[in-house]
C-alpha cells in the first residue's frame, strides 16, 4: 500500500476516533443524569405503589438500558480505531510485511 494511501487512511480513522471519543463524553454526561432519574423514579414507585409510578420507573429504567447498550457499542468502535489505527501507523512506520 502506498504512503499517501496510509496516510490517508490514518487520518480518517484518527477523525472517526475523534469524533466518536467526543460521542461517548457527551453519551456519558447524558447517563449520569438518566441513570439518577431511574433511580428517582424507582423510588417514587416504592413509594407510591400505583401503576403509573411502576410504569413511569419502568420507562425510565429501559432508557437508561438502551443508553448503556449504546455506550458499549461506542466502546467498541473506539477499540476497533485505536486497533485499526495503531496497524496503519506500524504499516507506515515499519512498512508492509
Amino acid at each position: 500500500m502506498h504512503r499517501t494511501m496510509i496516510e490517508r487512511r490514518l487520518s480518517d480513522a484518527h477523525q472517526r476516533l475523534v469524533r466518536v471519543r467526543g460521542e461517548l463524553a457527551v453519551l456519558d454526561e447524558q447517563l449520569v443524569v438518566v441513570k439518577d432519574i431511574a433511580d428517582d423514579t424507582r423510588l417514587r414507585a416504592l413509594v407510591a405503589e400505583t401503576p403509573l409510578a411502576a410504569k413511569e420507573h419502568d420507562e425510565a429504567s429501559r432508557h437508561a438500558t438502551v443508553m448503556l447498550q449504546n455506550r458499549e457499542s461506542l466502546v467498541e468502535q473506539i477499540a476497533e480505531l485505536e486497533r485499526r489505527q495503531d496497524e496503519l501507523l506500524d504499516r507506515l512506520v515499519v512498512g508492509p510485511g
